[in-house]
């Protein structure tokens, strides 16, 4: 069995960590010793598990400098992202130590003598599958909820993520809190084994985790993506938009599920393209570790391809490179140049499905109402951006977006750990994640009824 290997995609000959894959049997038996530890995890009361996430925020706050290293160096993120990354990870802890003393159920009418009331249980162990793109944000947002409500947590990185997975288990220290490296083998036997499962990822591996979880009865929720559209309206601030838009579609490489990946102009076509290049000019474009940078490089070889790919094709089809479409190999790694195409159908692919890297296509609407209509065309519904100064037309825009984040005057990428986050359509399964709404998730409501002895 090859090992599972993580290597540094602005320089690949760098390895930054190799381990075993569990394997089937590996995974079982990460599940069952969690199983055990869950057992006295979620014997334990509020206040302690509360100080357990406390003193776990406290160890990834103090290793925030080596954190924000490792995840430049294993993911290629750029170094301010990559500090903001950790914050957010701390703050992410920090919200369900608190959130641990939140009410689980409540006390009822009965319809008889006696006493009736609801409780919240742990569902027991919770799979969590997450992508490299986010290395420690994404499994804490998973993670850290499902610990505060008693569950145990068995976690399978991306492959490419495995340093910064093994080394938020060392920092958390629970023994509720386990990682094991694999890759689809593991993934799918992660499915077959907990009590409750958490994916992000592609929509076609979201969708075998799905079903697998379906057909076993057991809760998931599944993030795959989006193809999220700005809509520029004529009385928008353009140089705010246009700044916004480029740092939500290029930043991190283009490598977020919320980011931008279509642009509507409505009646200003000319004016937004011209905003919108000179936007993503000013970008630092390079090194991740250089603090000038926002656009880094890509995961891999494969990522790097499929955006030259993607680019080659649309000219082929009759679209127009307005900037970028080539590889920069000259820089060392896996590297894309920030790319925007324009003049292509609606329903050209590069228009309809997402392409997970630094390309974004340009679209032109006559109307609000047809740019609402090209929003809505995709299978994907995760996010989207309006930009105007007319509070009426934003209203009424984004009531009618179907995408589960809706943002005026503000990025599609970038989402608050503290409300409820999910999409529409193709994009999410499931409950919501995150906030208030995780404790629905990874806890199943029992009705007590004790009606008196005699």
């Amino acid at each position: 069995m090859n090992p599972i290997e993580s290597r540094s995609p602005h320089d690949p000959a760098d390895l930054v960590a190799s381990s075993p894959a569990a394997g089937r049997s590996g995974v079982d038996a990460a599940v069952a010793s969690a199983r055990t530890a869950q057992r006295d995890w979620a014997a334990r009361n509020a206040a302690v598990r509360a100080a357990a996430l406390a003193r776990a925020a406290d160890a990834v706050e103090g290793a925030a400098g080596e954190l924000a290293a490792l995840v430049v160096r294993e993911v290629g993120k750029p170094v301010a992202e990559a500090r903001g990354e950790v914050a957010r990870s701390v703050s992410i802890l920090r919200y369900y130590a608190q959130q641990v003393f939140d009410p689980v159920g409540a006390v009822h009418e009965p319809s008889g003598a006696g006493l009736l009331f609801t409780r919240r249980r742990p569902l027991g162990v919770a799979g969590l599958i997450t992508p490299w793109n986010f290395p420690l944000a994404i499994p804490l947002w998973k993670a850290a909820p499902a610990l505060a409500f008693g569950n145990a947590v068995v976690l399978k990185p991306a492959p490419q993520a495995l340093a910064c997975a093994l080394r938020l288990a060392e920092l958390l220290d629970l023994d509720a809190f386990r990682v094991v490296a694999g890759d689809a083998e593991e993934g799918a036997a992660l499915v077959e084994a907990a009590d409750v499962v958490s994916f992000t990822g592609s929509a076609a591996v979201g969708g075998l985790v799905r079903a697998a979880a379906v057909r076993r009865g057991v809760p998931v929720q599944a993030e795959m993506g989006g193809q999220n559209p700005a809509i520029v309206l004529p009385d928008a601030d353009l140089e705010v938009a246009a700044a916004q838009i480029a740092a939500a579609a290029m930043g991190f490489a283009g490598q977020k599920c919320t980011a931008t990946k279509r642009i509507i102009a409505v009646g200003n076509g000319d004016d937004v393209r011209q905003a919108v290049l000179a936007a993503v000019a000013r970008l630092g474009f390079g090194d991740p570790s250089d603090p000038a940078v926002a656009v880094g490089p890509l995961i891999d070889k494969a990522a790097r391809d499929r955006v030259v790919a993607a680019a080659s094709g649309a000219v082929a089809s009759g679209g127009r490179i307005l900037t970028g479409g080539r590889s920069a190999d000259g820089l060392g790694g896996w590297y894309a140049e920030p790319t925007l195409v324009d003049r292509l159908p609606a329903d050209h692919p590069l228009a309809c499905e997402e392409v997970f890297g630094p390309i974004c296509v340009v679209q032109d609407a006559a109307s609000a109402d047809e740019a609402v209509a090209l929003a809505n065309g995709v299978r994907y519904g995760l996010a989207s951006a309006v930009y105007t100064r007319d509070l009426d037309r934003a209203l009424d825009i984004s009531a009618r977006l179907d995408t589960g984040l809706v943002k005026v005057n503000a990025p599609t990428s970038g989402v608050d750990f503290y409300l409820p986050f999910g999409g529409e359509k193709d994009s999410s399964y499931g409950g919501r994640e995150q906030g208030k709404a995780a404790q629905d998730f990874y806890t199943s409501t029992h009705t007590v009824t004790i009606s008196p002895s005699r």
